[in-house]
Formats: C-alpha cells, sequence, structure tokens
C-alpha cells in the first residue's frame, strides 16, 4: 500500500528533509506584536483541509509568518526569494507551491522563506484588501532588515508568487512605496526582483480570476479600488524586473495578465521576460507533466543567472 507523507513518523520525515537539504530552520513572525488592523474574533480560527487526503490547504491565517528555508552554506548564492502560494485569496497552496519551491531554490543556492499571509476577511481585518498587502510589505522588510545574519545579500531579495500569490507579488512589486502601516523604521519593502507564476495581475472583470477578486474586493468593488489592484496599470521605470510564466490553456486565470504585465514593463524599460507554454492549465507549480510547461524552472534559473542572482 502506497503511504502517504502524513502516515510517516515524525522523525523520519525530519530526517529526509534534513538529508534532502531544506530542512526548515525556523518559523518568524511577520508581527510580533500583532497585524496591523486586526480584529480580535475568537471563532475565527486557522485550519488545514486536506484535498484528496492528503493534499493540505491553509485557511483562516490569521497570524501570517515566514517559514525560512536556509540555502546549504557551500554554495549559498547570497539571493533570497520569498515565496507567496496561490489559492484565490481563499486558501494557500502551501505545498506544492510552497515548501517545494523553496526546495527547489535551495538547490540554486537560494534561501527560501514561504509566506504564510493572511486571506482577506472582514472578520478579522478592519481593511481587508490590503492586509495581504502589508504582510508582503513587512515580509521583505523582514528579510532585508536581518540580511546581514542570515547570509543574505540585501539587494538580491526576490519575491515569487503562484496564481493569487502572484497578484500579492506583483502588488508588493507595485505598491511597496504604499505606507499602510506604522514601520519600524525605513528599511525598504521593494524586491529587487519577481518570479510571477501564473498570476492573477489585473482586477478587469474581463480577465481577472473571480474568485481572488470577489475575496479580496468583494462583490462590487469600484473602478478605482479595481485600478489600485491592476498591476500592470501600476508599473513606473522603478517596478523590479519580472520573470512571468503562463499556459496558453489556462482555464483560471487568462494570459491576458502575464501579457498586460509584460507590456507594461516594456512600456516602462524594465527588464521581463514571458514564457508562455501551448498546454500546462493552472495551478502546476514546479511541473507536473511531461509537457513543456515542466521546463520552466530551469528557464528561470538561466535567468537569474544572466541577472547575476546566482
Amino acid at each position: 500500500m502506497k503511504k502517504t507523507m502524513r502516515q510517516y513518523p515524525i522523525v523520519c520525515i525530519l530526517s529526509l528533509l534534513v538529508a534532502t537539504g531544506w530542512a526548515q530552520e525556523r518559523v518568524i513572525k511577520v508581527w510580533p506584536q500583532g497585524a496591523p488592523g486586526a480584529i480580535e474574533n475568537s471563532a475565527y480560527k486557522p485550519e488545514t483541509i486536506y484535498i484528496n487526503g492528503n493534499i493540505p490547504r491553509l485557511t483562516k491565517v490569521t497570524d501570517p509568518t515566514l517559514e525560512m528555508y536556509p540555502a546549504p552554506v557551500q554554495h549559498s548564492s547570497g539571493t533570497a526569494v520569498i515565496i507567496c502560494p496561490g489559492g484565490g485569496y481563499g486558501r494557500l497552496a502551501i505545498d506544492h507551491e510552497g515548501s517545494v519551491v523553496a526546495a527547489k531554490l535551495n538547490q540554486w543556492g537560494i534561501t527560501a522563506f514561504v509566506l504564510k499571509y493572511r486571506l482577506p476577511s472582514d472578520a478579522i481585518m478592519k481593511q481587508k484588501n490590503i492586509g495581504p498587502l502589508q504582510d508582503g510589505q513587512e515580509a521583505v522588510r523582514i528579510v532585508r532588515r536581518h540580511a546581514a545574519e542570515w547570509n543574505i545579500n540585501p539587494h538580491k531579495i526576490g519575491i515569487m508568487g503562484f496564481s493569487a500569490g502572484g497578484h500579492l507579488a506583483a502588488t508588493v512589486s507595485t505598491l511597496y512605496g504604499d505606507s499602510l502601516y506604522t514601520q519600524m523604521d525605513t528599511t525598504s519593502a521593494r524586491p529587487d526582483f519577481s518570479i510571477l507564476v501564473y498570476p492573477v495581475i489585473s482586477m478587469d472583470s474581463t480577465v481577472t480570476h473571480g474568485g481572488s477578486r470577489i475575496n479580496l474586493l468583494g462583490e462590487h468593488p469600484s473602478e478605482e479600488l479595481m485600478r489600485r489592484f491592476s498591476s500592470d496599470l501600476l508599473v513606473t521605470p522603478q517596478t523590479p524586473p519580472a520573470f512571468l510564466v503562463q499556459a496558453v490553456d489556462d482555464p483560471a486565470v487568462p494570459i491576458e495578465n502575464s501579457i498586460r504585465y509584460l507590456i507594461a514593463l516594456r512600456k516602462n524599460k524594465v527588464p521581463a521576460e514571458l514564457h508562455l507554454y501551448e498546454s500546462g492549465g493552472h495551478g502546476f507549480g514546479l511541473g507536473k507533466s511531461n509537457g513543456t510547461e515542466s521546463s520552466w524552472p530551469e528557464a528561470c534559473k538561466r535567468w537569474l543567472i544572466s541577472r547575476g542572482l546566482l
């Protein structure tokens, strides 16, 4: 009988993680003193649900964290990447768009951080549409503040996102200068680069992912609110370089999202690269088939090398 990861003793799991070189070293609270704009709600508690019996998805995140996966010291590049799992702003695909990705980045000499960000909810947030962005901004600041301690180059900190997590990563990349909470210092929240995989970019109803828009902005958002959270409309020459990936047959997020962002970056002379694959659908993570979409991690690695990040 085939065993799932949950059926193995915890000691064996930990031994496996250590042997493969990507054991999680620590969990860092994004807001040790409590998240800004939080509403106390004892009935709202974090949950983990399992799809098909063994695929974890996190919901109702109330206390955002960064799970740190240090690069092996012997071949650390000094580069760090903050990973934002997807899930339509309703849950987090914490495995194949989180810890599994961190393991791959470790192999490249990158220190990875999986961000468990708050999912927008009026039940726990005074202003739900900025909650995830607050978490993303502070995550970048945390990594940059501790760069020397964690063997990271403070000018080589990127953000990576999948689907709705891609929207968060693109939002951090374009709205990093917005003052959304009381900062403890002047550390910059600007990522040095972004990696966006089948990302939600626009809140335009003709191309957006409906579930992500409703969860983040509500059923009937104003035109102003939709424009504020459409990253293709917010690109400037200071927006960080981007690497984008998407499948043409994506049934959830139209490829116009990636294309619009690429065009905006090009107009502002921001270095960018977009890889469109004939098939692959949505949610393929690092690749789950023999299709061409599974080759994107190698293309991404080459892009990172070309930019002096590896």
